[in-house]
């Protein structure tokens, strides 16, 4: 079932609930995380993130952000003899491993206005979301079908100094500057795109996009990553476009915040 959804006027996500019902249900996000209300959990365990092989593919411009792809297959962890420790998310809030499949960035027009989670009603500059599945699901395609099926980490990223790690990444999107566009990314290892403190918020939610699925148990880290205002500039040279088509630079390519309902945010920190 293929829609026309993007970031636009008549596309845009206050239309997206026309084409997915589930955009109006009881666990969507993002969401504001309020630091007043966010209850510290002791049980929370600390992140175990082992990204030591991770194998990235391709990088690729597809009309909404741009996907850096990981190869999570079952033939790649046995050729690694890494089993399920490859590309792996657990402990924290999660039970069982997960594997990256891939990451994505939303960001604004101007600096400040680019993350979907919101901090105090605060926006950042951008957010990262690094997507990994249930590896007791098979793959992910069963996985996104489960409640705990998907696990995202999510961070911030926030005006400073430039980040060495997002430097390779910036220097490919020139080939991938249109819809539809892809070209051979490997040999980036994603931990040079953690921040060094590793403590956490964590809800039930949804994907951000469409089909808007309540698969993700979201980790969103409480420290930023820092981008220089001339990286961000990098992002928006993108287009949501594909080539031939006229120009619409991808920008603002961000869901607004979504009602909390009955749900409650934990945090990994006092």
């Amino acid at each position: 079932m293929s829609h026309h959804w993007g970031y636009g006027k008549h596309n845009g996500p206050e239309n997206w609930h026309e084409d997915f019902p589930i955009a109006n249900g009881d666990r969507q996000s993002p969401v504001d995380i309020d630091t007043g209300t966010a209850q510290h959990d002791p049980a929370l365990q600390p992140l175990l993130i082992s990204y030591d092989k991770a194998v990235s593919k391709n990088i690729v411009n597809n009309g909404h952000s741009f996907n850096v792809e990981f190869d999570d297959s079952q033939d790649c962890a046995e050729t690694l003899h890494a089993c399920v420790i490859i590309l792996v998310l657990k402990d924290g809030p999660l039970s069982g491993s997960y594997r990256l499949i891939q990451f994505h960035f939303h960001w604004g027009s101007s600096d400040g206005q680019g993350s979907e989670h919101t901090v105090n009603k605060k926006k950042y500059a951008a957010e990262l979301h690094l997507v990994h599945w249930n590896t007791k699901y098979g793959d992910f395609g069963k996985a996104v079908q489960q409640p705990d099926g998907l696990a995202v980490l999510g961070i911030f990223l926030k005006i400073g100094p430039a980040s060495e790690g997002l430097q390779k990444i910036l220097e490919a999107l020139h080939s991938i500057k249109t819809k539809g566009k892809r070209a051979a990314f490997a040999n980036f290892d994603p931990c040079c795109l953690l921040p060094g403190n590793l403590d956490y918020w964590t809800y039930p939610g949804s994907l951000t996009t469409p089909p808007l699925l309540e698969c993700v148990t979201w980790i969103v880290l409480k420290e930023p990553i820092t981008v220089s205002s001339e990286q961000m500039s990098h992002f928006r040279t993108l287009n949501f476009n594909a080539e031939g088509e006229p120009e619409e630079l991808m920008v603002d390519n961000w869901r607004p915040t979504q009602p909390l309902k009955n749900r409650k945010i934990k945090a990994s920190f006092k």
